[in-house]
Parts: structure tokens; sequence; C-alpha cells
């Protein structure tokens, strides 16, 4: 019995990992189409906006959220002063992102140093079926899971999430219709920045925060997001049980390096037998 905890939670958490890196990305990129190569960036500064108001005082239940919103108030900033006039040109949005990125990378490389900064929860260790982890990272799967339902439930069942999808699927219509269709992007953007934001400071207790964290995670963000198909959230919820299901094992049973590598295969094979994704054959939903 203690075996099979193990695996559920080497599986479950694997699995929170990549919805909390990919989650942003699965709006950003899968609704709005936009290659977004400061993702992972987005990621860190959550981290360090987390490490930042919890060391002036808050506690962690505050810090998460407030990081979550000023990567989003950031994300808008991006999205208004770059991002609003390249919709459409592919290898500028790549350009520019990228600049975005380094100088991201840049500036808090400057301000708080290279070397790694992280913050104490008062979280300790869960006792799971004899198998001892620390208590952490059920908050980080909890903490995926709702993440996953609140944006699955806006998106779906009120005004706002409606107008979003039908601006994404057909902004021209949207536009006729009366939508400020650039209102929606810039939204659409913000809201997937939060995300990546929050989930970076949902990772710093157990990861820490440093200037390149995001590279670690954007590859597996993306691959999760281009293997999920054409419907983001529904796909990248598949995406990342598959592939995290594999990683967790892998990882137990031998070692992380290999569970990784033995994604990158499956992700690679995926793609090859399903080029539109897992969510291909599907045309309704998000």
């Amino acid at each position: 019995m203690d075996t099979v905890f193990t695996y559920l939670y080497q599986v479950g958490f694997a699995v929170s990992i990549l919805v909390l890196i990919s989650l942003g990305l699965a709006l950003i990129f899968g609704m709005m189409k936009v290659i977004n190569l400061a993702q992972g960036e987005f990621l860190m500064l959550g981290a360090y906006f987390c490490v930042l108001t919890s060391s002036m005082g808050a506690p962690l239940w505050i810090a998460i959220p407030v990081a979550g919103v000023l990567v989003g108030l950031f994300g808008v900033v991006v999205e208004r002063t770059v991002i609003q006039w390249l919709y459409g040109r592919v290898l500028d949005t790549l350009l520019a992102t990228w600049g975005v990125s380094l100088l991201m990378i840049g500036i808090v490389t400057t301000v708080a140093g290279p070397q790694s900064h992280s913050i104490s929860s008062s979280v300790g260790r869960v006792v799971v079926g004899g198998f001892v982890v620390p208590g952490w990272s059920m908050v980080i799967i909890a903490g995926a899971v709702l993440m996953l339902l609140a944006t699955y439930l806006i998106l779906r069942f009120t005004n706002l999430g409606l107008i979003v999808r039908g601006t994404m699927q057909n902004p021209q219509m949207a536009r006729a219709l009366g939508t400020n269709t650039s209102m929606i992007y810039m939204l659409t953007f913000g809201f997937g920045s939060a995300l990546t934001g929050l989930g970076g400071a949902l990772l710093v207790p157990l990861f820490g925060a440093s200037p390149t964290m995001g590279g670690l995670y954007i590859g597996k963000a993306f691959i999760a997001v281009i293997s999920g198909g054409p419907l983001p959230l529904i796909g990248t919820m598949s995406a990342s049980g598959l592939y995290g299901s594999i990683d967790g094992v892998m990882s137990y049973l031998f070692s992380p390096v290999l569970g990784e590598i033995i994604v990158l295969l499956v992700a690679i094979v995926m793609l090859r037998l399903l080029p539109s994704g897992i969510t291909g054959g599907m045309r309704k939903g998000i």
C-alpha cells in the first residue's frame, strides 16, 4: 500500500508542476497564438515578487496572490508596449519577447544578485501511508488543481470568458459586434501572465528563486501546450497528466534526468503520431 501512495504522490506532484508552469502559457500561446519566449521569466518574476513581499513582513498566503497580481500587471504593460504591435507577426514576436526575456534576467540579476533566494513555509512534513513528503508539495498539488478549475470555470461559465473565447476564435466578428478586441487581448495576456506568476510564487518554498530559473521550465511548458492541441485547457491538462505521470514514475524508479529524457522522447512520438495534438480531433471546448 505504501508503494501505491508513493506512486500516486510522485505522479500527482509531477503533474501539478507541469500545470503550474504551463497554464498561463496555455492562454497566451494556446488561445492568443503568441509565442512568448519570456514566459519562463514571468514565472521567475512571480517567484521574486513572492520573496520580496514575504521579506516585507507579509504572510506567505498573502505574498503568493500578490505576486500573481503584480506579474499580471507587468504582463499588461508588456502587452501594451510590445506585444500589441506584433500580433500575426510570429518572427517579430519571437525576437521581441526574447529581448524582454534577456532584459528581465539582466535587471533581476543586477538588483537581486545571481544567487538563489528562498522563503520558508510553516507547513512541515506530511506522512502519506508511511511515506514522508514535504508539506508544501501538497500545497502545490492543491494549488494546481484550484488554478486549473478556476480558469476553466471563468472561461466556460462567465460572460467575460465567452467574450474572450469568441474574440480568440473570430476577432473580426467580435469587433463587428462591438467588442473592444484590443482590451480583450490585453486582459487575456495579463490573466495568463498572472497565472504564470502565481505558479512561480507557489514553487518558491521548495525550489527557491533565481534569475535563470525560467529556463528550467519553459521547455516543458511549451511541450505540454503544443502536445495538448487546439483546445488549450483540456489539451494542457491532458498533456500534463500524460507527461507528469511518465516523469513521476520514471523519476521515482530511476532518476529525474532519465524521467525528463523519456518525457521528451514520448513528446516527439506524440507529435509524430498526433501532429494536431491530443485534442486535434475535438472541435468544441476550451
